[in-house]
């Protein structure tokens, strides 16, 4: 098993083990069957239904080769050149200009870009996104970054469920306060940690990903250009409805023109200005 199995691995059973615990504190011995019980599916949906978690999460739509000949041109190319299979395309309706991979390897991938970044990008440029994301699906980070994601919203979920079960079905007076201080704690503790989940696993894979995508095509500077486009055009164009727990599969952060100061604590993204230095020192060819 590699380490981003190693790390899935991990992350599924730290989800697991939340469950379990949360549950044995709602519910005593019961609870914790139930917890058990609720954690095991929710690590398998977070495996093998990762990708379409994504994809519907970004309201993406499959496209055809007819449709769009170009993307299906340079994905077959990078796929080739990679030694991968091809995956399967999509396109979400979001105008901000951003792109992410899915899937749970290889040959469960799927590749995703918005109406946004077809209006500002050159395909010189889009070609160097897309070999980026590529790098992603042969670097074998999909899974865990697509895994991560879906734990992130379940750990999300549970939060606000347990609040809701504490608050109507609170048990007696002695227990009730007990009860009211976890679930608080519970309400800004996961959100908590699932940020902080997020941020230890997408900045390095950023740069190697900028990196392989880069020797993938043999040249830095389009992914480079449209880096620096898409940083530009997140900060001017909103995501709408985006869930911050699916910014981290961005090639940027589709949260980088937000106000909250929370998300701007947790960027899940190194500096794109970093990235674009990285890229045109030509630091990949090393």
């Amino acid at each position: 098993m590699n380490l981003n199995g190693v790390k899935t691995a991990a992350l599924l059973a730290g989800l697991g083990a939340l469950f379990i615990a949360i549950g044995g504190v709602l519910g005593g011995t019961d609870g914790l069957i139930i917890g058990l019980v609720l954690g095991v599916g929710v690590c398998g949906a977070s495996y093998w239904f990762s990708d379409t978690i994504a994809i519907k999460a970004a309201r993406a739509r499959p496209v055809t080769e007819a449709e769009m000949p170009e993307y299906y041109a340079i994905v077959r190319d990078l796929t080739q050149r990679a030694g991968m299979p091809m995956p399967r395309l999509y396109i979400t309706p979001d105008q901000q200009p951003n792109a992410f991979a899915t899937g749970r390897n290889p040959h469960h991938a799927a590749v995703a870009v918005t109406a946004g970044i077809l209006q500002i990008c050159t395909w010189d440029e889009l070609r160097g996104v897309l070999a980026h994301e590529i790098s992603h699906v042969g670097n074998r980070d999909i899974l865990i970054a697509s895994v991560a994601a879906a734990i992130a919203m379940a750990i999300t979920l549970l939060a606000r469920m347990a609040a809701w079960a504490g608050l109507f079905f609170g048990g007696n007076r002695e227990n009730q306060g007990q009860n009211i201080f976890g679930l608080l704690a519970m309400l800004i503790l996961a959100p908590l940690a699932a940020a902080l989940l997020q941020l230890a696993l997408s900045r390095s894979r950023e740069f190697q990903a900028d990196r392989s995508g880069a020797r993938l095509i043999g040249d830095g500077e389009p992914l480079a250009r449209a880096l620096a486009k898409l940083e530009n055009g997140a900060r001017q164009v909103p995501m709408q409805g985006v869930r911050p727990e699916m910014a981290p599969l961005y090639i940027v952060s589709p949260l980088a023109g937000g106000r909250d100061q929370m998300a701007r604590l947790f960027s899940s993204h190194p500096s794109t200005q970093e990235r674009i230095a990285r890229l045109r020192s030509r630091e990949w060819a090393r």
